[in-house]
């Protein structure tokens, strides 16, 4: 069975409980899954239901998939994403990214908890990503190229929606939240980096690194889709003052600021 097969397998398992025709998707990350509590829930399917879906493996993610309207907008939410850490290869790591496609989602909106590297950013901020640099050694297109997927050579240009982004902007003035932009940086995990490591990544021009993110919107821009990128920033990771993480630290930073990120989040898909 190939990918377009696996697809419509899943896509039919969908369809099979839901008439909904989502128009955006959304990743909801580490820590984040509590901005599905502002989705008005129609349908909602177990990973494990659906047809080639991976299961989450990091006891953060819920593993549900949402359908239902978010700003009054038809959405598709993921509630708990998969990591190449977890042992899945990049293709099934993104496999949910073109099931949402071929639902109908054109675009995606995608978030995720971060180490902060830019020293004049703090725990708790969002980070608007402006572009991403992939390190995680792999990249979910390569093999055989499927054109009704998507071309041989996705243009990377401009990664980021330009329009999206302007939007979130005038959503944060309006509400009074802190938005930085910068460059996210995915790597491989499943550990946290060395101090070396921190430096090297922050002279590439990183301003956030995390270990995800990059392989899902890969394969969104390859099928066509807008995207927009939130982090959070969960703790600071600069070399010089490191201190040793606490998941359970992370955690509730990510917590914490997840109201601002649903209340940017929504704002944006209000406006769509």
């Amino acid at each position: 069975m190939d990918v377009r097969e696996q697809i419509a397998a899943a896509v039919g398992e969908i369809r099979g409980r839901s008439t909904l025709e989502p128009r955006v998707a959304i990743i909801l990350g580490t820590g984040l899954g509590g901005l599905a509590e502002r989705i008005e829930v129609e349908t909602e399917i177990p990973y494990a239901e659906i047809p080639h879906f991976p299961l989450s493996t990091v006891e953060t993610h819920t593993g549900r998939l949402l359908l239902g309207r978010l700003g009054g907008k038809p959405v598709v939410a993921m509630q708990g994403r998969f990591h190449r850490y977890e042992g899945y290869t990049l293709q099934q790591v993104t496999f949910p990214v073109r099931v949402m496609r071929a639902l109908g989602a054109d675009t995606l909106v995608v978030s995720n908890a971060c180490g902060g590297m830019n020293p004049f950013w703090g725990p708790g901020d969002l980070v608007l990503i402006a572009d991403h640099i992939n390190l995680l050694g792999d990249n979910p297109l390569i093999g055989p190229n499927l054109d009704e997927l998507g071309p041989r050579f996705p243009d990377m240009s401009a990664v980021y929606d330009a329009d999206l982004r302007r939007i979130a902007v005038e959503v944060a003035l309006e509400r009074g939240i802190t938005l930085r932009r910068g460059v996210y940086v995915a790597v491989a995990g499943p550990n946290l980096e060395t101090r070396a490591e921190y430096r090297m990544l922050r002279m590439m021009g990183a301003d956030v690194v995390g270990m995800s993110t990059v392989p899902e919107v890969i394969v969104a821009i390859h099928g066509g889709m807008r995207v927009m990128g939130v982090s959070i920033i969960t703790d600071q990771c600069l070399p010089d003052a490191l201190e040793v993480a606490d998941i359970r630290k992370i955690i509730a930073v990510a917590g914490a600021a997840e109201p601002n990120l649903t209340a940017l989040v929504e704002g944006v898909v209000e406006r769509l």
